[in-house]
């Protein structure tokens, strides 16, 4: 099937229009509300004051986190469906999020942050995402569990035994230290490291671009890996770009914002459903709509009971269970079947 516009110009379009809607709800909501024309002056009028602090030293750069880290987790939810061709697979199922959370937490309590800088931060995420998905990636390549039902229960263990580490390490880290880890693990986009921002939106776009590149792969491979040997696919090589893609977007952001679940498990399955399995389209589109998304409920969980602020991880855990479950209800053909 060609590749034309009229599949995809409707739904981009569509989601650019709520994307910007969107960011310029949250840019003028919160404890100090801010009118249209309040906002027009302030980002473009010159205008100096409590209302340009507060959009240019507290919203604007939460919102640019919540734009890079809701992209890249659902980015990375729709590189490893494709690949596992299941749509339970994501970040959190498959063990990366709990061994980014691992490396980040080791991260803290060597004070590594304070010797060597901000950068250990996303680094130490990474590399316990890549040693989580490389193991899972090792069992499959043996074929000691070659079903995605085995796989996926071995990612579940993986977490498990990720969370159980980072519970010991909190048992007997010092009090500051403690108080930091269950501040990161609750989940927020409060960052006030410039670079982190920066570094973390210029990680989640290129990453979107190099999944991109590899679109028509993901195609091939969701008629299953021996259809895509046959259409001239590198299938092994392919595998092993999108796993260190996928460590390197979840592993930096659940380095910078904490826990975030849902996210790459909910969008991808909707976005499936809105605009169909063409990963030409499903990649641009799951990014843009996990941006949004994350965005959205870093707005509630800052407004909700103002001026108390809600760990934006509960708000994605609410809104993204009840809509899964919705989701399956509804889309039961966006599965890949049974195994």
């Amino acid at each position: 099937m060609s590749f034309r516009a009229k599949h995809w110009s409707i739904p981009m379009l569509s989601l650019a229009i709520l994307f910007v809607v969107v960011l310029l709800g949250s840019l003028c909501i919160g404890a100090e509300t801010l009118s249209p024309g309040r906002l027009w002056a302030t980002l473009f009028g010159g205008e100096t004051g409590v209302e340009r602090t507060i959009l240019f030293r507290v919203r604007l750069p939460r919102i640019l986190m919540g734009v890079a880290v809701g992209g890249a987790l659902s980015l990375a939810g729709v590189m490893l469906q494709g690949v596992f061709r299941n749509p339970l697979v994501e970040p959190y199922t498959l063990g990366i999020s709990g061994g980014a959370a691992l490396g980040v937490c080791l991260n803290v309590l060597l004070r590594l942050g304070h010797r060597f800088g901000a950068w250990t931060l996303p680094l130490a995420g990474f590399l316990g995402a890549l040693a989580s998905i490389l193991l899972v990636y090792l069992m499959m390549v043996r074929r000691h569990f070659s079903r995605v039902r085995d796989l996926l229960l071995v990612g579940v263990m993986i977490s498990f035994v990720c969370s159980s580490l980072v519970m010991l390490l909190m048992a007997v880290s010092r009090a500051d230290d403690l108080h930091g880890i269950v501040f990161w693990m609750m989940g927020s986009l409060e960052e006030p490291h410039s670079l982190l921002i920066g570094l973390t939106a210029a990680v989640s776009l290129l990453s979107l671009g190099v999944a991109w590149c590899f679109s028509l792969n993901l195609n091939a491979l969701a008629l299953g890996e021996e259809e895509a040997v046959h259409l001239g696919v590198r299938v092994e090589w392919t595998k092993r770009i999108i796993f260190v893609l996928a460590s390197l977007t979840t592993g930096l952001s659940v380095a910078v914002s904490g826990i975030i679940g849902f996210v790459g498990l909910v969008v991808p399955h909707f976005m499936r459903l809105f605009v169909g399995g063409d990963h030409r389209v499903l990649l641009p589109s799951a990014w843009l709509c996990g941006a949004t998304f994350l965005v959205l409920c870093d707005t509630i969980a800052r407004t909700a009971i103002s001026p108390t602020e809600l760990p934006v991880g509960v708000v994605t855990g609410i809104l993204g269970g009840s809509l899964f479950v919705y989701a399956l209800s509804i889309g039961r053909n966006a599965s890949w079947g049974k195994d």
